[in-house]
């Protein structure tokens, strides 16, 4: 995603800029306000991982090369992504934090080759935040007016007294025209700016008017925090508008990247491991103040693939630390609908889904009001896997008292068994399946196995080297490719073009041989400057994921060297590198020729024995080169 993020935005802030920040950014005084750092040695540092429980540090910071990574959890970059992880911010929310940290004004550039960008204009997102958050005090004032007082019933009647009003920013848009548009225009804010926010909009006359009028009111803000937007609920019979009218698309409204409650929830949900999504404004705030502190809602439109997105990042979706994502889905048809339509997205999720439903079909927040908080609570916690939930709402659409409805609800209900992620559960769906219809648990089996036709995921982890068996992580043939890596990341313009002579035929480890691929696509060794920079550079390269982290591990790994590494070390490590790969061939060439009849196959006996005689004289000038040893 980082690296997605980065290309995204390559044609907006100006590329020297981003490298202005990272070059101006201190990683150690970024990462000690979230993190206590101490002397590794070495001019590392190191402390306790944000990122995941640990008794002894794991975190360790390299500020000679602006970058971070964890050998407990595997998470690394520099202080951009940091802040990405740390603060839940997108690519460019991080590096604007750290332009303004650093006192460097950013410049934005148009990119021709896309369509015309969303990306707000210099200074404009100050300035429309700014406007939002004068809006939301103006109408929390008007909440205490008389004219609010249906407002304040509305809320009393869900369960919500003053202080969860002031908790969630609640107010009330009074029954005036422009009653806030003059107020931030006497406060400065143009014409324009009010339009481009959504707080204000032309009339059929064309004076600018207020968008929202006798409604109460719910911020909605970003995961730092900002109101971007706002959420707005009918209250009058004579109202002829719709029941929830929110903020139009804006620069920085985007509906289908914004989650309500996220900026309250982020913490939780990244401690927890664990999100709940809810459907609207009071059920997020009934969750949270019945204990459920991880839930969000969307805000006017369907849960999709850009709240997916957000969320994963939040939790640290990953295969290292797999999240659960419960849903709680109203029981009626739409609720069911909402449900299945969730579950065609639960590939995008490493982590587990589930579905809670209240018996009585109430939401959050009518349960909360009707049984109280540990209803609430009671829900979430029995939840149950979103598969059973759609494997059920399937069969039960067919009549299993007759063939045609067991077997036309095998054909709909495969493909479900069929999508679920983790393989080793699928033979006991096919069971459970196979008892749910009344059949046998072959015609089953047959059919979820022809829904989940197609080759399996992987490559990355294919041998190196056809008939040559990958060397142990911990054998010396990889200490040294290892060895070799780290000195192209950390000292590149010491390895130069001595690392990029040697072929990256002689690295054998499968992931180490993703790397030095990531290192060429990157432009070599020889015309890299070091830094984040050039670690970012190999890391968005390298499309094996195990190579990507290992790229964060080797950038700041101590080199196996007593001081300073110097040409000398370069020599001696890539001699060994090659000295092991050849080896290797010789090995095989030998074993080769002693399965060739010299006299039947003359020709081919003496081309192998003319090669052998010529990898064993490399090997003796490699082995003198290696002499030094590591």
């Amino acid at each position: 995603m980082y690296a997605e993020e980065v290309a995204e935005m390559a044609g907006r802030i100006r590329d020297e800029d981003i490298a202005l920040v990272r070059e101006r950014t201190s990683i150690a005084e970024v990462i000690s306000d979230t993190v206590t750092l101490k002397s590794a040695g070495g001019g590392n540092l190191k402390g306790l991982c944000p990122f995941h429980d640990e008794k002894s540090p794991s975190f360790n910071v390299s500020p000679a090369r602006n970058v971070w990574y964890c050998f407990g959890c595997g998470a690394g970059g520099d202080a951009i992504k940091f802040l990405m992880d740390a603060e839940h911010l997108s690519f460019v929310e991080s590096v604007e934090r750290l332009a303004a940290r650093a006192g460097l004004q950013l410049r934005y550039v148009e990119d021709d080759r896309s369509a015309p960008r969303s990306r707000p204009q210099q200074g404009q997102r100050q300035r429309l935040v700014a406007a939002h958050a004068a809006a939301v005090e103006f109408y929390r004032a008007q909440l205490g007016t008389a004219g609010a007082r249906p407002a304040r019933e509305f809320l009393a009647q869900r369960g919500f007294d003053r202080a969860a009003a002031e908790r969630y920013g609640c107010g009330f848009a009074p029954d005036a025209w422009d009653l806030l548009t003059k107020q931030l225009r006497q406060q400065g804010f143009t014409h324009d700016e009010l339009v481009t926010a959504g707080l204000s909009r032309p009339s059929r006359s064309g004076t600018l008017i207020d968008r929202f009028r006798r409604r109460l009111l719910w911020p909605i803000r970003d995961l730092t925090g900002d109101v971007i937007g706002l959420g707005a609920r009918k209250l009058f019979d004579d109202d002829d508008g719709p029941k929830y009218l929110n903020t139009p698309e804006t620069p920085i409204y985007k509906k289908s990247h914004v989650l309500y409650g996220i900026d309250q929830a982020k913490r939780e949900i990244a401690k927890q491991g664990k999100v709940v999504v809810v459907e609207g404004y009071t059920d997020v705030m009934a969750c949270h103040l019945a204990g459920v502190t991880t839930a969000v809602a969307t805000c006017g439109t369907a849960f999709g693939a850009d709240h997916i997105s957000v969320l994963r990042r939040v939790l640290f979706d990953s295969d290292e630390r797999a999240g659960e994502i419960i849903f709680t889905f109203d029981g009626d048809a739409a609720g069911q609908k909402a449900a299945l339509r969730a579950f065609e997205d639960d590939q995008r999720f490493v982590g587990r889904t589930f579905i809670a439903v209240s018996p009585d079909s109430m939401d959050p927040c009518e349960l909360r009001l009707a049984k109280g908080d540990l209803a609430v609570r009671d829900l979430v916690a029995r939840r149950e896997p979103l598969v059973d939930f759609a494997l059920r709402h399937v069969i039960n659409r067919y009549d299993l008292d007759t063939v045609d409805g067991r077997v036309e609800a095998m054909r709909r209900s495969a493909p479900l068994v069929a999508k679920i992620k983790d393989r080793e559960k699928r033979p006991e769906y096919v069971r459970k399946l196979a008892g749910d219809l009344g059949m046998e648990i072959e015609p089953v089996q047959r059919a979820v196995l022809a829904a989940a036709s197609g080759p399996p995921a992987g490559g990355a982890n294919a041998p190196a080297r056809s008939g040559t068996a990958a060397p142990a992580a911990d054998s010396p043939q990889s200490l040294v490719e290892r060895e070799a890596l780290k000195l192209a990341l950390q000292e590149p313009v010491l390895a130069g073009p001595m690392f990029d002579a040697v072929e990256a035929g002689e690295y054998r480890h499968p992931v180490h041989v993703a790397v030095r691929a990531a290192i060429a696509e990157a432009g070599g060794v020889a015309a890299a400057t070091g830094g984040a920079v050039w670690i970012e550079q190999v890391r968005d390269a390298c499309d094996d994921l195990a190579g990507q982290a290992l790229v964060g591990e080797l950038a700041v790994e101590p080199l196996r060297i007593d001081g300073e590494p110097d040409p000398r070390y370069v020599s001696v490590t890539l001699a060994q590198l090659q000295w092991g790969s050849v080896t290797g061939r010789i090995r095989d060439l030998k074993s080769k020729i002693q399965r060739i009849n010299p006299v039947s196959n003359k020709d081919e006996y003496f081309a192998l024995f003319g090669e052998l005689l010529s990898l064993e004289q490399h090997a003796r000038a490699l082995r003198e080169q290696a002499a030094g040893g590591l």
